[in-house]
């Protein structure tokens, strides 16, 4: 499978944040799945200085990119306004 590193900056407006914690059981609930079927190798929140989630980072691995963009626009940070960009890139684990 293809890996790659995604980075997602969340909205910064006033309702950015209450629309991040609505919809983050069902962003849990889909890494989880992401887990489960082995397309997930690593995932976490970006915090700003004060402790405050602002946006993710996740090492995914699908067969093809077409999997990841069907994945990253049927997730509820995207559907739910959550994620302003998301930045895609190849990535490598390193075998250690």
């Amino acid at each position: 499978m293809k890996q790659y590193l995604v980075t997602a900056y969340d909205y910064t407006d006033a309702e950015a944040f209450d629309r991040r914690m609505a919809a983050r059981p069902h962003h849990v609930d889909g890494a989880k799945a992401l887990k489960a079927n082995g397309n997930l190798v690593a995932a976490g929140a970006m915090l700003n200085d004060e402790g405050k989630m602002v946006g993710s980072t996740m090492i995914v691995q699908f067969e093809t990119y077409e999997e990841l963009e069907a994945w990253k626009q049927a997730d509820p940070y995207i559907t739910q306004r959550v994620w302003e960009s998301v930045d895609v890139k190849p990535f490598k684990v390193a075998d250690l």
